[in-house]
């Protein structure tokens, strides 16, 4: 599903902050902060989750020079139990409040709610973005941290960080929403864990499919296409699909992925980096600030989500994944 916004919302300013590891990514200078402390000085890593919310907020509204006051609605999630540090940062910020899980999709998905708002004049200004915490997303998905479990190669490691954008209404020399796309859920029957990038490239892959059927464009219509944590495997396997399609060699030189990008090619981190404070890092760094210095008119981006729970693992389930996407331009 395609919509196309006829306001084209502007993204005002995104504050993102990361965790120590992330000191080592390649997109680490576009950071607005990076902090010693996994936990930023609190008893659990959940609660370290939610400061770091807070902290990527604050600093939006720095940058911005409003107040909570004058923010209409704050919108995110994350991949704890309930989004439990969501939760909390918005008891803290006291902005209204509207929870959202689309696992790491959710960097997107928020977004999109947020212009949709601003679309109808039902905001003014809206907070949306999502974070991860590396050692609370591990425990309860995969292994306890201390158990030190081996991972193979298909791995990825779930990214500290937090990514908010201020959604506002449009303004000619700031990033704006042009479209976006609501995936589907799909699933194609993949059930590890340890293989994330394989059950949600097949996401990725009908979603940018559909908006460029849709939207009527092709690959060179954008400067670049970047999904959010494929993963180096993940990345290669959309690429394949897209090929198998029709698709140029230089053409799929345009699809990018974060969660491959994220570490470099430093092979402690496996396939790359995952989370949903991956691809909400990266976008709302990276991407806005290159935008805004006009290297890039035009990008898709493209946040997957694996749409599975420790319940749901526990019972055999397969994983079923999702990807939205928003199309961003830049006059």
């Amino acid at each position: 599903m395609v919509i196309v916004f006829q306001t084209k919302p502007s993204i005002i300013a995104g504050g993102v902050v990361a965790g120590p590891l992330e000191k080592r990514s390649t997109f680490s200078q576009y950071f607005d902060a990076i902090y010693d402390d996994e936990r930023w000085q609190m008893k659990t890593n959940e609660q370290g989750n939610r400061k770091m919310i807070q902290e990527a907020c604050e600093i939006v509204m720095k940058k911005t020079g409003v107040t909570n006051l004058e923010i209409d609605y704050f919108l995110g999630g994350d991949l704890i139990n309930q989004m439990t540090p969501t939760n909390f940062a918005a008891r803290e910020l006291a902005i209204p409040f509207i929870g959202l899980f689309s696992a790491c999709a959710t960097s997107v998905s928020s977004v999109i709610i947020a212009s949709l708002l601003t679309e109808v004049g039902a905001s003014s200004l809206s907070l949306a973005g999502a974070s991860s915490q590396h050692n609370a997303v591990e425990r309860q998905f995969r292994y306890p941290i201390n158990y030190g479990a081996q991972k193979p190669a298909t791995a990825q490691w779930t990214v500290t960080a937090a990514g908010f954008a201020l959604i506002g209404k449009h303004q000619d020399n700031l990033p704006s929403i042009e479209a976006a796309t609501i995936g589907k859920s799909v699933d194609f029957g993949m059930d590890d864990p340890f293989h994330m990038g394989a059950a949600m490239a097949p996401a990725a892959f009908q979603t940018i499919q559909s908006h460029l059927e849709q939207r009527q464009q092709k690959f060179h219509n954008y400067d670049l296409i970047l999904t959010g944590d494929l993963g180096q495997l993940g990345l290669k396997l959309l690429k394949g699909m897209f090929a198998e399609s029709g698709a140029k060699p230089e053409e799929l030189t345009l699809i990018r992925d974060a969660g491959a990008e994220f570490y470099g090619q430093d092979e402690v981190f496996q396939s790359g980096a995952s989370g949903a404070g991956c691809s909400a890092s990266v976008f709302y760094s990276y991407i806005v600030q290159q935008m805004r210095a006009g290297r890039y008119k035009r990008v898709l981006l493209v946040a997957t989500g694996a749409l599975l729970s420790p319940l749901s693992y526990q019972q055999g389930e397969t994983i079923p994944c999702t990807a939205h996407a928003i199309e961003i331009t830049m006059k």
